[in-house]
């Protein structure tokens, strides 16, 4: 009988107070063995107080900073601390659904990919989709394809939440980006290292400003000086 793969999913965490809790059910319950590794950013809303408190103890591993670093630093701090077989980065934010996982995960176990990582595109729509805002999606779908050509894959959504690795591919990257660069940083050093990369379709709820979404203009801005810079400047 087969042992079954452990999927560690990293949560990093800022000001999601009103969320954190259904997104650990959500992966508690998604059908899968999991290690939760939880990443506080330094939340200042209640969250981290959550955690210590009604929340205690359902999450395999909570790690707290001093101080607010951004999402790159996060997810670094959480892939260095995950022992499963693979490792997915999950958004506390509702937007991603941890079902998909399930799906996600089939490159790597069906016998037949061999996967190295896993993009769950939000473009490829067979599954639940709520319509996004036209310019977030252009915009999504601009950087995307910047990043192919700079790259030469062809990704539909390359700055998807939703990336699974095999573990042993994703501790032996050396990531530099703090905040929303590590989605073009990551995606460069996987081409770069001709990992097999498959894509699945996912579920998307996405939500608005209003409702407490983080990423803007600044964020798309920098994330283009990555793709050039970790296409064409940074060596493997």
């Amino acid at each position: 009988m087969k042992e079954e793969k452990v999927l560690s999913v990293i949560i990093p965490v800022f000001n999601e107070r009103d969320t954190i809790e259904r997104v650990i059910d959500k992966v508690r319950g998604c059908g899968m063995k999991t290690e939760i590794i939880i990443v506080d950013d330094c939340s200042t809303d209640g969250t981290r107080e959550l955690l210590k408190g009604k929340l205690k103890g359902k999450a395999n591993k909570v790690l707290y900073h001093k101080k607010n670093c951004g999402k790159g630093v996060a997810l670094r701090h959480g892939f260095s601390a995950a022992t499963g077989d693979f490792v997915v980065v999950q958004d506390a934010d509702l937007e991603y659904d941890p079902n998909d996982f399930v799906h996600l995960i089939q490159p790597f176990i069906s016998g037949e990919c061999d996967a190295d990582a896993v993009y769950g595109s939000r473009y490829l729509r067979s599954n639940r989709f709520r319509v996004d805002g036209f310019y977030h999606e252009l915009g999504n779908r601009m950087l995307t394809t910047l990043s192919n050509i700079c790259s030469n894959l062809s990704l539909s959504d390359m700055e998807t939440c939703y990336k699974m690795f095999r573990r042993d591919v994703i501790q032996s990257m050396c990531l530099k980006e703090n905040r929303f660069g590590f989605e073009p940083e990551i995606t460069a050093q996987l081409a770069k290292k001709r990992c097999r990369i498959y894509e699945v379709p996912i579920s998307y709820h996405p939500r608005t400003f209003e409702e407490g979404k983080k990423i803007g203009i600044r964020d798309a801005l920098r994330a283009m000086y990555c793709i050039i810079k970790y296409n064409f400047f940074v060596k493997d």
